[in-house]
């Protein structure tokens, strides 16, 4: 009798992570964005009338902490779309966060309560460059990312280009002295931000666009 011809096997395509862990992480991670967008727009209002006080600095030196649970987040619903690019980007923006977060809280909570005479005077060796470094590797991280959630299409077009081309901006124009740009440029990052989060929280959102492009 002639052999049968075993059928070819067939790998499935992996589907974005789901069920109840995935949404706990998915909810906490945009209850964590919220709060990183109010806490970067509500102080960025004040300050566009009142220009930089210890309590709005206080605030917004909190901010990048509560933003990295949604930039974990973001990347676990769309990882099954994005591929190794977006694992990279998403590993290039954590390091960058995690530089850039240190850097403002250092600022903001820190130098801000030292004379411009102080800071110029100890801020010398290697510190500029390793600052500056800490906000360029913030800028690609932020560019790659963004750049991978607009190719993936589950989140929102708007806020994915916003995050690929605002943060990058954000993160070498925040040294410059306040003004209504610097202030409007903080506000449209918060808002980014918030957006990105609502849309993650928001049932039938970000969940089953993940699902339509895996």
């Amino acid at each position: 009798m002639p052999e049968s011809a075993s059928a070819p096997i067939s790998t499935p395509t992996p589907a974005p992570p789901s069920g109840p862990a995935s949404d706990r992480t998915a909810r906490l991670g945009a209850l964590s964005g919220l709060l990183s967008g109010l806490l970067i727009t509500l102080p960025s209002l004040v300050e566009a009338f009142t220009g930089e006080t210890a309590a709005t600095s206080f605030f917004l030196a909190l901010s990048p902490a509560f933003s990295l649970p949604l930039l974990v987040a973001l990347h676990r619903r769309q990882a099954a779309v994005t591929g190794r690019f977006g694992e990279a980007a998403h590993v290039v923006n954590l390091i960058g966060l995690g530089l850039f977060g240190g850097a403002a809280f250092a600022a903001n909570l820190v130098l801000f309560h030292f004379d411009e005479d102080v800071i110029d005077e100890n801020l010398t060796g290697p510190t500029i460059p390793a600052l500056i470094g800490s906000a360029a590797v913030f800028a690609v991280g932020c560019a790659l990312f963004g750049t991978a959630m607009v190719r993936a299409r589950v989140f929102p077009r708007v806020p994915s280009w916003s995050y690929a081309t605002a943060l990058p901006l954000f993160a070498f124009l925040i040294a410059l002295p306040d003004s209504l740009f610097t202030s409007a440029l903080h506000i449209v990052v918060g808002a980014t931000l918030t957006w990105l989060a609502v849309d993650l929280w928001r049932p039938g959102g970000a969940a089953d666009r993940a699902a339509r492009s895996a």
